[in-house]
């Protein structure tokens, strides 16, 4: 069974990972849309003399070394700390298969740090053309994690017919090239590099709106913030062309997700990711609103509130389009391999047989019902908070739960859950434990039958 198990309280494991990864994705693509806007700025400035351009960039170039430096990397270091706790067997499963590509992943992202570092550090110590060509090393190695990060991401929704032939058979890295430029892998790095650009632009208004003084400065204000709203343009123009052709790449049970939202918007069957891509687009167009209105048509009064409020946009439309993107993979962590409660596709007719908990180390410390949330529910669940399973069982008795369980197990055509919930995994006996485990949520002091046998048994 998938083990260790975490148990967060409240908001679960999935929102740790959610909120430190909303958190990382917001600043490392601005680390790479950022180096770009770096680049080109400084060779701007230097080809048109304007020295006071430089002191802009040279106060941006801190700002961004802070925030990508530090904060980037200390997110990152806390996605692989809590996907880890929290989901093992893909955590694993994604190392042992891109262990090549992470090692060219971190050593690229060791020259973006050091020459983020070398870049702010340098301004006025070496000559103009060493200075570009460190923020164009810059830029071009933070662009490269993002091609194969994107590679490894894009994967775990459409790893390709290729892979899925040899998964589980150890042959897998004679796949690795199949596998990362896999169906999707094309369409979002195209939606992640429009997004990167705008980034750069949304984080650069911070910097720009700071900028005070007379009557020079204002026109300077005014110069760069009109400059750094253009690096929004992109996304706004292409980014629904990019995500028609995203859309065209996934796979059918994905498309049925957004389907299923956007015609049980009424009803509510599922409609959490026709939520979030409303989200998306209803924050994508204020923040058009609020930087064509004010950073292009009034920039002098455009303030660093305005630029915090536009930030707060764009992390809520990075929030919503990634957890989109996390719930089209429903049931799996990778698609058509692993399902998102750690159970690989190829081991549930295994556990179906003899047990899903039989091979748990706390299996003679802890209920087997208590066992089988733990394994199967808790990736997704809580007892009383996100998801609770106090609240969703309520009202069940325990033939209701008995069969609702059933259902999960069988997982018939007809089965509502079938499209993103995985399979429940284990024997008739746990079944029933599980049952008894629920029942007594909702139920407390009712007698737990299934238990009682188990243990006499």
């Amino acid at each position: 069974m998938n083990y260790p198990t975490w148990d967060v309280p409240l908001i679960g494991s999935v929102w740790v990972i959610g909120l430190i990864a909303i958190f990382h994705v917001m600043i490392s693509q601005f680390a790479v849309g950022g180096g770009l806007y770096l680049a080109l700025a400084e060779r701007k400035a230097r080809r048109e003399g304007r020295e006071d351009w430089l002191e802009v960039i040279r106060r941006h170039s801190k700002f961004f070394l802070i925030v990508t430096g530090v904060f980037g990397a200390v997110s990152g270091v806390g996605i692989w700390f809590s996907i880890g706790l929290a989901s093992p067997e893909s955590t694993s499963a994604l190392i042992h298969n891109f262990v090549f590509g992470w090692a060219m992943e971190w050593c690229f992202f060791l020259v973006e740090i050091a020459t983020a570092t070398v870049y702010y550090y340098t301004w006025d110590r070496v000559d103009a053309k060493t200075h570009q060509n460190l923020a164009w090393t810059y830029a071009i190695s933070s662009y490269c994690t993002l091609v194969i990060i994107n590679g490894i991401l894009t994967f775990m929704l459409t790893p390709g017919d290729a892979w899925l032939a040899v998964a589980g058979t150890g042959q897998e890295a004679s796949r690795f090239w199949s596998a990362f430029f896999n169906p999707t892998y094309w369409p979002s790095l195209v939606l992640r590099t429009l997004v990167c650009s705008s980034l750069a632009g949304v984080w650069a208004l911070i910097t720009a709106s700071r900028i005070n003084g007379n009557e020079a400065g204002a026109a300077l204000k005014a110069e760069v913030l009109r400059w750094s709203t253009r690096w929004l343009m992109p996304s706004f123009l292409l980014m629904p062309v990019a995500f028609l052709w995203y859309l065209y790449a996934v796979p059918d049970n994905s498309r049925y997700l957004i389907q299923a939202g956007i015609s049980t918007i009424g009803s509510g069957l599922f409609t959490q990711v026709t939520r979030a891509a409303l989200v998306t687009a209803m924050t994508s167009a204020t923040i058009l609103a609020i930087v064509y209105f004010l950073a292009w048509r009034n920039p002098r009064d455009f303030s660093t509130g305005h630029a915090i409020a536009v930030l707060g946009l764009a992390l809520a439309a990075t929030g919503a389009t990634e957890h989109a993107r996390e719930m089209i993979r429903k049931p799996f962590t990778v698609s058509q391999y692993i399902y998102s409660d750690g159970v690989r596709r190829s081991q549930l007719a295994g556990f179906n047989q003899t047990g899903y908990t039989r091979g748990s180390p706390w299996k003679d410390s802890m209920d087997q019902g208590e066992l089988m949330f733990r394994g199967q529910c808790m990736n997704c669940h809580t007892v009383d908070g996100y998801r609770s399973m106090r609240r969703l069982m309520n009202g069940r008795d325990r033939k209701a739960i008995g069969n609702m369980l059933t259902v999960l197990h069988d997982t018939p055509a007809s089965s509502p859950y079938r499209n993103f919930m995985p399979p429940l995994a284990g024997t008739s006996r746990e079944m029933d434990a599980l049952g008894d485990y629920l029942n007594a949520l909702v139920s407390p002091g009712t007698a737990p039958v299934a238990r009682q046998a188990m243990r006499a048994h």
